[in-house]
């Protein structure tokens, strides 16, 4: 007999997962061990027979062969039934849980447990997997049991994967109706009595902003359905978390139930140190014969202590502040603020002491009435307010409000280590309501701005791992702050709902090792008297540790680099260590002036959003993700969004990379940023710059590069041309049907995979057919100004007259001796990209030649004529190429046998050069 046992007081998941398990063994039967929620036994009630259900008592212990337990892994949540998981007879015991915090104690053979919504999720999976299909009614139970565990796919648990399971439940046939009428039962009018009792004797208690509640009540019995009361509960309150405790007085029993929507905080790990357990946000107990009130204080305690502390202005802060002396004129004030783009100065003396504040608002009167050559120090403010690193968020909100001040600087023993503005209060008021509606609605990634850590530990390499602990280590004993930063961030997060499509270029996870390529890491620290940044400095940290890496310093932009290549461990790995910089572009499309500045500047010149997300390695709040652009919810809109409207200006090749992401990702360009491409190529910026700036130039080669050799470059270049970006290589390129069909021809021709295309750069090739596409005087210098190969360079200068010579020599040809001979003198790229320009004759021409006739060799070489008595010299050459065409000519028959044809040739050379 093999028995399927669902958990006491059985839930929808318990008795979904199990229905699910009974279709994958045939002949099973399932057990309820002790009794079940009350929605679940009002629908058993009407559909008990339509599933193999057994009573325990009725079970034969000793015919039992094996056993599945389902969304449990506790023995104590099986009651009497747990005796059978020690039958010595048992041939297996499989578990199917969802609770991956709970350490089992069930001897199990086999586990199947993955942090899901629902175990019946994991069932659903191992049925499609075999193929097995299930009724109407099995489906219906199934379906429940995901939709109640996942809240509908709201609770912080759910996932894609539900989701895709709920999905196939649904064409499997789920009765809606029946779902709905179980999904919200409502309160039973018992529970309607507690409901009241509850709001009238709760009490509240406000913890770091968040509001925590708790009610004790007494019931002369167990009531069944306290959790629906507990949900009704905090909804009502609006609690960020509730705990509920309820007294039998009858039997000394308490029941504890937790529910919590407070970041950070972990149901689970509060209720497992009293023998109950659950998830972060919901967690349950039941005891006996136990002090009540100590108990239900012990837990609520337990959670307080959870709650995290509010923001201090060190979280803050940026780091390092910008400021000016009190000579400084209101006009270079103004140009300051104008190249930062900030809202207000500091002023400080020589010493470095804040000695006032400057703000737009004071400039701009200032100039008004045209004191533009001025000094700041008859504008400032001298009273200046500050605070202290300590000071928190909420003490900053009220000194804002009650002074109307847009901006606080921060002092550390009169020493000015960052100021605090209205912006940042702001972002972490919104940012920390985000969070809060997330872990209790609908975030894809639970609680993800503190649970990125916790995703980056799960998906490194042990080494890599490792590697970031020591540089966060090292960074803290420093005072300083280290990050995660770029593509690395934007793929880890774009692997916890679904893999990339196509894979990444650089600063990606390898899926299947989960080992970065690529790590660039920020320092959120101070350039030091000697002129070297943060960053470089940890980089020669890391180095001590590391012997066998290889360091690379890049003084003007305050970088440095470690390099492993086939190392025993890391095998080859790149990891940047940058100082935290901003940067300013003197003129568009220039290289930026690099200077040292926060975190947040830092992440605000970067591209697009998606790639200015980091994650905070070093406490406090490690493992926080640091997203002050909305770049998570472009991941999960699926859209390439730009930080600012200059972006393209400042730099046309982003324009490429906007592309390259959208198609690489299989995203969207937002309409706003795509309105901003299609203004900066109208402007023609690009062409104004392009041959004054090689920086520009070479980075878009690089885009052109990564484009062209990924599998997804038709897709790139139909985009680029639609947003008509392909005239940033040459205003005139025009991406004609003439153009597409080329490269059809171009793209048959490679794919062939003959031995002589070995050497060829196909995505090289691929530019050079666009740039070949041009009028024959603009070839060379758009390649010129690409910094292309010397050789391709000179290809496209030569490509149009060579072109010209073999259309007509060959139309002229009668014998392939005389094509072989012809084309011999030209490379293959040059043939390749004459071939798909030219007419259909000699296209085939050239294919033949390619595919047949370059490839047959004379009869005799020159070992052969130097043992038939002919001294080594020119006319080894002219020997071979004469028998060479007699061959390709048909002179010879290709029937005859090696040894009669080696005798021919032999005779034709006597004959035709006698000694």
């Amino acid at each position: 007999m093999d028995l399927i046992l669902c958990h006491t007081t059985a839930d929808f998941d318990a008795l979904g997962a199990a229905v699910g398990v009974a279709r994958l063994l045939p002949g099973a039967k399932i057990v309820l061990t002790g009794g079940s929620h009350p929605a679940v036994r009002d629908f058993l009630a009407l559909h008990r027979d339509e599933y193999p259900l057994i009573e325990r008592r009725a079970v034969h212990p000793e015919q039992i062969r094996s056993l599945v337990v389902v969304d449990t892994q506790k023995r104590d949540r099986l009651g009497k039934a747990a005796e059978w998981l020690d039958l010595p007879q048992l041939e297996a015991i499989r578990v199917y849980d969802h609770h991956v915090d709970v350490a089992t104690d069930i001897p199990a053979t086999q586990i199947q447990i993955a942090p899901v919504g629902a175990a019946t999720t994991l069932v659903v999976e191992e049925l499609q997997q075999h193929n097995i299909s299930v009724n109407s009614i099995e489906a219906t139970v199934m379906a429940l049991g995901i939709h109640v565990d996942t809240g509908s796919l709201t609770f912080t648990q759910a996932t894609a994967r539900d989701a895709i399971a709920l999905s196939w439940l649904m064409n499997q046939g789920a009765n809606l109706r029946v779902i709905r009428d179980y999904i919200d039962p409502g309160l039973s009018p018992e529970l309607q009595e507690l409901l009241t009792t509850a709001l009238a004797d709760l009490q509240t208690e406000v913890i770091s902003g968040y509001n925590i509640a708790w009610v004790l009540l007494e019931t002369t019995g167990y009531v069944m359905g306290l959790s629906s009361l507990a949900s009704q509960l905090m909804e009502i309150t609006e609690s960020d978390a509730l705990i509920l405790a309820a007294q039998h007085i009858d039997d000394e029993r308490l029941t504890i139930i937790g529910r919590s929507r407070i970041p950070g905080t972990n149901l689970n790990e509060v209720f497992q140190e009293f023998g109950g357990g659950g998830h972060s946000q919901a967690a349950s107990i039941s005891l006996r014969s136990v002090d009540v009130k100590q108990t239900l204080t012990a837990i609520l305690n337990k959670l307080k202590k959870q709650t995290p502390q509010p923001p201090i202005a060190r979280n803050l802060m940026s780091s390092p502040v910008r400021t000016i002396r009190p000579e400084t004129t209101i006009g270079e004030a103004q140009r300051i603020l104008l190249r930062y783009g900030h809202s207000g100065l500091c002023v400080a003396d020589y010493n470095g002491q804040l000695v006032g504040i400057v703000s737009r608002r004071d400039l701009d009167i200032a100039l008004h009435h045209g004191f533009s050559h001025a000094p700041v120090k008859g504008y400032m403010k001298t009273n200046v307010k500050t605070i202290l690193p300590t000071t928190t968020l909420p003490e900053i909100e009220s000194l804002m409000v009650t002074y109307d001040i847009g901006r606080l600087p921060v002092l550390d023993n009169g020493e000015l280590v960052g100021i605090v503005t209205r912006t940042d209060v702001l972002r972490e008021i919104h940012q920390a309501e985000t969070s809060r509606e997330q872990t209790a609605r609908d975030s894809i990634l639970p609680n993800y701005r503190q649970g990125a850590y916790q995703l980056l530990r799960d998906r490194l390499a042990p080494q890599l791992w490792e590697l970031l602990i020591k540089a966060a280590t090292h960074a803290s004993q420093r005072g300083w702050h280290l990050y995660l930063v770029g593509g690395a961030v934007r793929d880890l997060l774009l692997t916890y709902f679904r893999h990339d499509k196509y894979g990444s270029d650089k600063s990606t996870f390898n899926h299947n090792s989960s080992l970065l390529t690529d790590i660039d890491l920020v320092v959120d620290g101070p350039v030091a008297n000697n002129g070297i940044g943060a960053g470089v400095q940890l980089a020669q940290e890391l180095q001590q540790i590391y012997p066998n890496v290889r360091l690379e310093v890049h003084g003007a932009f305050q970088t440095a680099a470690l390099l492993w290549h086939k190392d025993p461990v890391f095998d080859s790995l790149w990891v940047d260590i940058a100082t935290a910089r901003t940067e300013f572009y003197p003129y568009p499309a220039a290289n930026p002036e690099i200077e040292a500045s926060s975190i947040r500047q830092d992440l605000y010149r970067r591209d697009f959003t998606i790639n200015a997300l980091a994650i905070r390695l070093t406490s406090p709040r490690a493992g926080e993700l640091l997203d002050f652009f909305g770049g998570f919810l472009d991941l999960q809109a699926k859209q390439i969004r730009v930080l600012h409207a200059n972006s393209f200006i400042e730099d046309p090749t982003r324009i490429y990379r906007a592309v390259r992401f959208a198609v690489r990702l299989d995203f969207t360009i937002e309409p706003e940023t795509e309105s901003y491409i299609r203004y900066c190529i109208a402007s023609g910026i690009y062409n104004r710059v392009q041959g004054d700036t090689p920086a520009l130039s070479t980075r878009l080669k690089g885009e052109l590069k990564y484009i062209l050799e990924a599998p997804y470059w038709k897709r790139a270049l139909k985009l680029l041309s639609d947003l008509g970006a392909l005239k940033c290589i040459h205003p005139t390129l025009e991406p004609d049907r003439e153009l597409w069909r080329q490269l059809r021809l171009l793209e048959r021709c490679l794919q062939q995979k003959l031995d002589w295309q070995q050497n060829l750069h196909h995505w090289l090739l691929r530019l050079e057919a666009i740039a070949a596409h041009l009028s024959p005087e603009y070839r060379a210098q758009v390649a010129t100004n690409l910094q292309l190969p010397d050789d391709s360079i000179k290809r496209l200068a030569s490509l149009s007259e060579a072109q010209t010579k073999i259309e007509e020599l060959l139309l002229s040809y009668q014998q392939p001796s005389q094509v072989v001979q012809l084309l011999r003198r030209y490379d293959t790229p040059t043939l390749i990209l004459i071939a798909i320009r030219t007419n259909r004759r000699v296209r085939r021409l050239i294919w033949q030649y390619f595919n047949s006739w370059r490839l047959i060799e004379p009869p005799l070489n020159g070992n052969d004529l130097k043992a038939l008595g002919y001294k080594p010299g020119p006319l080894y050459r002219i020997i071979l190429d004469e028998l060479l065409a007699a061959t390709l000519d048909g002179k010879i028959n290709h029937s005859t046998n090696s040894e009669e044809l080696r005798k021919w040739a032999i005779a034709f050379v006597k004959n035709r050069y006698p000694q």
